[in-house]
């Protein structure tokens, strides 16, 4: 028998194409409620879920679901309960590796957008209210020369040292806030002797912009909080294109409203789509709908491999990307 797969909201090409050609394939037009998830989890009608980012699959859910594979449509999975997913024997995919350089532009994109003022300066234009050159007209903050602050060292950090390195800002990280460990030059690579490593508070106190590159776990939930931004200086600038939990966004909006750091650019939030109460009525942020990954190429690979993953995990094979492939110690 074909395996049957739930897809729980469209995907772009291929994966489509290569899902219907190996399975039989139910595709929910709607994303659905977590009760409706957890009902067609556990109805014994599909062999794997799709999933994306926004669809909870914890230990609940995960307790009646008759499925043995989860692809999820994206790098991250902190969606999903892996421990549970693992004792239950139900294998987890993800889409490593795809997204790096398309979310270190939008790092860059924040940076520059936000220490430049770029959407109040763009609206001032469409609402009629530029009336030529001005000396102090909206003056923004340097970006070449400034010191930029990695929080993590993976690879999208890397990438965007790369691109920081290019708009000659002094470059600092620190491999794993909030904790500290070794790094070599050799570990280094091509960015040994062009940046420097250095323990999470001198990041934060020396950064005039701080860039988040950690994953979410119970070290990072809300990394920065009040006290982080309380030690920040009060004219530099956060960025996070990480995932939204990293920040505790209530003292993030505290922070910028009462002028205790002087704006963010944020690609992700932490109750998305919702944001902070006030957030949005913040001049000095840019705020954008968690588009990292939105471009044509990256999105197409993001849906080959989670459609291959699908697949695989249908057919009773480990798939090329697995997250917890002890889930089938026997296969």
């Amino acid at each position: 028998m074909r395996p049957r797969i739930l897809v729980t909201t469209p995907i772009p090409e291929p994966g489509p194409s290569l899902l219907s050609g190996a399975a039989d394939v139910t595709v929910l037009e709607e994303a659905p409620t977590y009760a409706e998830l957890a009902e067609r989890c556990a109805s014994g009608e599909y062999d794997v879920v799709l999933t994306q980012l926004r669809d909870r699959i914890d230990a609940e859910l995960l307790a009646k679901a008759t499925v043995r594979g989860v692809s999820n449509f994206a790098v991250g999975y902190n969606n999903i309960d892996i421990a549970a997913a693992t004792e239950r024997g139900i294998m987890v995919g993800n889409t490593p590796g795809v997204l790096t350089d398309a979310t270190a532009d939008i790092a860059m994109l924040l940076i520059l957008g936000t220490g430049r003022r770029v959407i109040e300066a763009d609206r001032m234009v469409r609402e009629g209210r530029f009336h030529g050159w001005e000396p102090e007209l909206m003056l923004g903050a340097d970006v070449s020369g400034r010191t930029l602050g990695l929080a993590g060292f993976g690879r999208i950090a890397r990438a965007t040292a790369r691109r920081a390195l290019g708009f000659g800002m002094e470059v600092l990280f620190a491999p794993r806030p909030p904790h500290d460990r070794a790094v070599t030059d050799s570990e280094l690579g091509e960015f040994a002797g062009k940046v420097r490593k250095v323990e999470w508070d001198e990041l934060v106190a020396a950064s005039d912009y701080l860039s988040l590159h950690v994953p979410l776990n119970e070290d990072t939930h809300h990394l920065v909080d009040a006290d982080v931004l309380g030690r920040m200086k009060e004219s530099a600038i956060l960025i996070n294109t990480a995932r939204g939990p990293v920040v505790d966004e209530a003292a993030l909006v505290a922070a910028l409203r009462d002028g205790r750091i002087a704006g963010a650019g944020l690609d992700v939030f932490e109750d998305e789509p919702l944001l902070a109460p006030g957030l949005a009525d913040l001049p000095n942020t840019v705020l954008l709908p968690h588009i990292g990954s939105a471009t044509v190429s990256v999105r197409a690979e993001m849906s080959r491999l989670s459609a291959l993953n699908a697949i695989a995990m249908g057919a009773g094979r480990i798939p090329d990307h697995p997250v917890n492939p002890t889930a089938w110690p026997g296969a």
